[in-house]
């Protein structure tokens, strides 16, 4: 299955999105996993790289991306 791959530095708001197949909001505030499951967090050294996600209305494989360009912005503050 190739997975959907999403840049977070190209989203607005708050990191939230909707599957590029179903259309489910998925938010990074929805802590219960009832729209996605996390199936692996990717790691460079010691910051995130990618998070593998699962959207569990359709079975969709989403591969977040963007984390360290984030964590850089963040480290400039």
């Amino acid at each position: 299955i190739k997975p959907y791959t999403i840049d977070l530095t190209k989203i607005r708001g708050k990191g939230e999105f909707t599957c590029p197949k179903c259309g489910t909001k998925i938010s990074p505030d929805d802590e219960t996993e009832d729209a996605y499951t996390v199936i692996e967090p990717i790691m460079k050294g010691d910051s995130l790289d990618k998070i593998a996600l699962q959207c569990n209305k359709c079975g969709s494989h989403i591969k977040l991306i963007g984390f360290r360009i984030l964590n850089q912005t963040k480290e400039a503050i």
